[in-house]
């Protein structure tokens, strides 16, 4: 990766990356990524940046460039105010060229300020599933992330929000399919521990499943590891779906 690299590849670049790895990864690069492309090494410390996702009204830092950036976002979830929340709130763009002198966000400035950090860049992502998302830049230097800087970093953003919204969409799915096999294997066991207790009984499927709950209730075990428990008791496997295969 290098700073000649168009915005075509690094778009590209993002997209295959979401494709290939898991979300954390992928976020905890993308963040690295920003921090190559945004610090300026020759002037002074590379830049902090930090990932905020905001769901069902609570905030969370999803990646983070470094530990000192992750502190510099939990600041904001603190006060419960600050530019990585207002961008992901109100879906704009928030800078801050001089804490110290920034009056919109009183006590997180304040707090920022005495870890060193001047400047600060929220920048919110574009995600279609609803989700609220922001990076959010720090930076030591008063008046960092300025005309081309910005631009820039707005750039870089912009092409990030599509690998961003992919990584959200398969996590989902994969969630979702886990889900799913999870809710097959329960129910794989329990319908074959119904079929055993039937035969092993003669009784009816309604009768066979009520005496394993009757039995899971009166031995506080939850239906499905019961249910596990006399499948592997004769047969010694444990159930398996053809998801399993």
């Amino acid at each position: 990766m290098t700073d000649s690299m168009t915005e075509t590849t690094v778009s590209e670049y993002l997209h295959g990356m979401a494709l290939s790895t898991d979300l954390e990864a992928f976020l905890n690069a993308l963040t690295r990524l920003a921090v190559q492309q945004l610090s300026h090494p020759e002037d002074g410390p590379e830049v902090l940046c930090g990932i905020t996702l905001l769901r069902h009204r609570k905030a969370g830092t999803v990646a983070s460039s470094s530990e000192r950036a992750q502190a510099m976002d939990e600041l904001q979830y603190r006060f419960d105010n600050g530019p990585c929340l207002d961008a992901c709130r109100e879906e704009a763009v928030f800078y801050a060229a001089d804490l110290s002198t920034d009056g919109r966000w009183p006590g997180y400035a304040a707090a920022v300020v005495e870890e060193g950090v001047r400047s600060v860049l929220a920048i919110p992502f574009v995600l279609p599933s609803g989700d609220r998302a922001a990076m959010n830049l720090y930076s030591e230097q008063e008046g960092d992330f300025v005309d081309d800087a910005r631009v820039q970093a707005e750039s870089f953003a912009a092409q990030a929000s599509q690998g961003f919204a992919v990584a959200l969409r398969l996590a989902g799915d994969r969630e979702s399919v886990a889900d799913l096999k999870a809710a097959m294997a329960s129910r794989t066991a329990i319908d074959l521990a119904v079929g055993i207790i039937m035969g092993q009984n003669h009784c009816t499927q309604e009768e066979a499943f009520g005496i394993l709950r009757s039995a899971s209730n009166s031995r506080n075990i939850k239906l499905r590891d019961l249910a596990s428990s006399i499948v592997q008791s004769t047969g010694g496997n444990a159930a398996s779906t053809h998801f399993d295969q």
